[in-house]
């Protein structure tokens, strides 16, 4: 039962996909790793007032890829929020996002096997109130249809108390 739910969710995306390919930009970001997850921080960040391209940023995610924050704040009650490919592009449409949030990598290890990636990529990022942050984004990757797909995004903050190792802070 569960390799049939998992063909009918798998084909289900494909054919979502095909629609998606023709209503996107092609662009040659997602021909590679390292092109699709710098292309991420590129179409997310933004100076106050820039309008973003949801629309390629959208081309860069499966339609069923899901995005999770993890908070390691012992404060919260939540410790994760999810939402989807709609609701994150909901979520940048925030004005905290839309008076300017500059996000930038500073690092990048992949891992890479018959179609898969997972790749740690670590950050900088700046809002529009100089509050600045670093952290580590965990992407899972798939290849087909002659390109790569973001399907999952998960990601976390750097704290006083748990600092980014060193071997996410070089390039890889």
């Amino acid at each position: 039962m569960k390799i049939i739910l998992a063909l009918f969710f798998f084909f289900n995306s494909v054919t979502t996909l095909k629609a998606q390919e023709i209503m996107s930009p092609d662009t040659n970001a997602v021909k590679s790793i390292d092109g699709i997850v710098k292309e991420v921080l590129k179409l997310q960040s933004g100076e106050s007032g820039k309008r973003r391209n949801w629309k390629a940023l959208r081309n860069l995610f499966l339609p069923t890829a899901t995005f999770t924050i993890l908070n390691n704040s012992d404060s919260l009650q939540r410790p994760t929020e999810t939402v989807s490919l709609d609701g994150f592009i909901e979520l940048m449409h925030d004005d905290y996002y839309e008076k300017g949030y500059i996000e930038y990598e500073t690092g990048k290890t992949i891992d890479e096997f018959n179609g898969i990636a997972n790749v740690f990529q670590s950050f900088y990022g700046k809002d529009s109130e100089n509050e600045e942050a670093r952290g580590i984004n965990s992407y899972q990757l798939v290849y087909f249809g002659k390109r790569w797909w973001i399907a999952n995004l998960l990601w976390t903050l750097e704290t006083d108390k748990v600092k980014i190792p060193k071997k996410y802070l070089r390039k890889n």
